[in-house]
């Protein structure tokens, strides 16, 4: 019995090395996304919130006014999801000098700093997010992918994960005014 439990970890450990996609895969991929472009400006985003077996569990639409001073980005959102709550986020993006396709990012929720990068028509970044929980708060780690579909319309997909195991998603589209 001991010998299946340590096949099944090697199997389990195996599976998830070889599922992680890396962001240069979408090198060649086109519109190419440069973020100080596409988040410039006045942008509406709709989406889906979903837990851990898929089930959509809230719906939201945001504003997301964008902006940049001395190389430093700003994107301020507003979230009014369908239960009638309102959430605030501003999100700081600092191009890395060395390599502007590295980036790090801050909000007021999320822990430390995250971790970005562009390659092609894609932008993923990573993080932990504080996320309010009953009558406290839980950390939850952030995968966030992001596509470019045209110069105007950004794919977004998150997968949020707890102790290694994914407990909810959020996909969404982003437009540019």
């Amino acid at each position: 019995m001991k010998i299946f439990h340590i096949s099944a970890l090697t199997l389990v450990i195996f599976l998830s090395a070889c599922s992680s996609i890396s962001v240069n895969e979408y090198s060649k991929n086109t519109p190419k996304l440069v973020a100080r472009e596409f988040f410039n400006g006045d942008l509406t985003a709709h989406g889906v919130v979903k837990n851990r077996s898929g089930k959509v569990i809230r719906y939201f639409n945001a504003t997301i006014k964008a902006y940049w001073e001395n190389d430093v980005g700003t994107l301020e959102e507003k979230f009014i999801f369908n239960d009638g709550e309102i959430q605030y986020r501003t999100w700081k993006l600092v191009p890395n000098k060395n390599n502007p396709a590295l980036f790090s990012a801050t909000a007021g929720d999320v822990i430390g700093t995250g971790k970005g990068q562009t390659s092609g028509n894609a932008f993923n970044l990573n993080y932990l997010l504080s996320v309010k929980h009953n009558d406290s708060s839980i950390n939850v780690g952030v995968d966030d992918w992001m596509w470019l579909i045209d110069e105007k319309t950004l794919l977004n997909e998150s997968t949020l994960t707890k102790f290694g195991f994914k407990v909810g998603s959020v996909q969404l589209v982003i437009n540019k005014s």
